[in-house]
């Protein structure tokens, strides 16, 4: 039995879609089955896995809002064991669609249950808001994770986010829990990042995931390439902390050694070689 985790925070521009993009291809590298649903109507998650938005025509919308059977709108990815149910511009409205509907907060929990027997991981990448689709993935999900940006807001928000936590398990899913928080856009070079780390982990201690994700100008191309940073530079040191990012939370969930693989994450990098390297000259 799969789990579904939501990746969450209020707040825009803390690596959530990088985080959602990355990770979920490391655990599919690892050998694991695993599903992104990009709940974000911008979107990224769809584009950084190289789908052109343009060109979908089904997406999440049309299970949470038309009753769609979920499994019709999973689209493959250039990853092996790794699929996604994209976004789409629709979903700009859902929020306003869903508040009238019966269990407006449960309508994505209810789609999902077929799913969860298929896949090891089914991972959402949540809007930057607390609305309710954000509402509907927590209510969803066995555990959520939490990418913070290391600046001197992050606590702020971590607060709020967690109040929203603790409201969705008094009233709509007891057994959520917090899987980890995870440091993104550290650099090492400033004491704000080493002091907004040590703060983090004085609160939430062993919830905060022990891999750290640096500030990377790899992970920043990788998107506009349509790439996981994985094929795109994966000898980058953003590729490294991802990678072990994955192997942190597989450990956590006891989860059998990986069963590599890599050989074929290595063929998809070749083919896209080329334009890689163009990249690394701009």
């Amino acid at each position: 039995m799969g789990q579904i985790i939501a990746c969450a925070n209020q707040k825009g521009g803390v690596g959530k879609t990088t985080t959602v993009v990355n990770l979920s291809t490391y655990l599919a590298l690892a050998g694991d089955s695993v599903l992104v649903i990009d709940l974000d109507p911008q979107g990224n998650t769809t584009s950084g896995f190289g789908l052109d938005r343009g060109e979908i025509h089904h997406s999440v919308y049309e299970a949470i809002i038309e009753d769609t059977k979920v499994v019709d709108l999973i689209v493959e990815t250039d990853i092996e064991g790794l699929s996604i149910v994209p976004s789409s511009i629709s979903l700009a409205g859902a929020e306003v669609e869903l508040a009238p509907l019966p269990q407006r907060e449960r309508r994505l929990a209810r789609i999902l249950a077929e799913l969860v027997p298929s896949f090891d991981y089914i991972l959402l990448d949540c809007p930057p808001s607390l609305g309710l689709l954000t509402v509907n993935a927590l209510t969803a999900a066995d555990a959520v994770v939490i990418p913070i940006q290391c600046e001197y807001y992050a606590l702020e928000g971590l607060s709020q986010l967690i109040a929203t936590i603790n409201l969705v398990r008094n009233h709509l899913n007891p057994d959520l829990a917090i899987k980890g928080v995870v440091l993104t856009m550290y650099d090492p070079r400033t004491n704000l990042s080493a002091e907004v780390d040590a703060e983090v982990r004085k609160h939430l201690g062993p919830a905060v995931f022990d891999t750290v994700i640096p500030r990377s100008v790899r992970l920043s191309e990788a998107p506009s390439y349509g790439l996981p940073i994985a094929l795109y530079r994966p000898d980058s040191k953003g590729a490294e902390a991802y990678a072990a990012l994955a192997a942190e939370l597989r450990e956590r969930d006891g989860r059998p050694e990986p069963v590599s693989r890599a050989a074929a994450g290595e063929a998809h990098k070749d083919r896209h070689q080329s334009s890689a390297a163009d990249g690394s000259s701009r």
